[in-house]
């Protein structure tokens, strides 16, 4: 992949994105350019393999699926890969899924990605019309709950390591912070 990177002239389109495949960095398009991130850390993985677990089968209760890890075309040119979603039944085999059938994203923060989840991804998937977000950060194990208000997200509630978050929207789970790397 590094020499397809290097060789590359001009802006990124979907299909020269597509075309890298899969990596093993997280490779994500944002208006033709690439942003690329190393694979996420153990710790970053129990998080998000203990938080899906819990958010499963909250989602197909309602006929809904969980995914990780999978592309997201915001609009076309833009396809952040989040850490967990929960979506609307979809084609497995599509090479995206569309934003309009996203009901909740999740990032984990990463220490080198911090401002690229609470900033940059935070206002892209609110832009995009998707409903929820929940955000964790790995140091505090502080879940947030954010809820789309017009192009920008409000914070709906904090639940620290310690305390217990019962998620009602878009799907029902009790979410304990510190069970996470327990």
């Amino acid at each position: 992949m590094t020499a397809a990177v290097f060789d590359h002239d001009g802006p990124w389109s979907e299909e020269e994105y597509l075309a890298l495949g899969e990596t093993q960095q997280r490779v994500e398009l944002f208006d033709g350019s690439l942003h690329v991130t190393p694979a996420p850390t153990p710790r970053h993985q129990r998080l998000s393999r203990r938080l899906g677990n819990i958010l499963e089968p909250a989602a197909e209760a309602l006929g809904l699926e969980l995914l990780e890890a999978v592309n997201v075309r915001l609009r076309p040119g833009r396809i952040p890969i989040p850490d967990l979603v929960v979506t609307a039944p979809i084609d497995l085999d599509d090479p995206w899924i569309e934003a309009a059938d996203v009901k909740l994203v999740c990032e984990i923060i990463s220490p080198g990605n911090a401002a690229t989840d609470k900033v940059l991804k935070m206002h892209y998937y609110a832009a995009a019309g998707i409903e929820w977000y929940l955000l964790v950060e790995q140091e505090t194990l502080s879940v947030h709950v954010y809820q789309r208000q017009g192009a920008h997200y409000v914070e709906r509630s904090v639940t620290k390591a310690g305390e217990t978050l019962e998620l009602t929207e878009p799907v029902r789970a009790t979410i304990r912070p510190a069970d996470l790397l327990a």
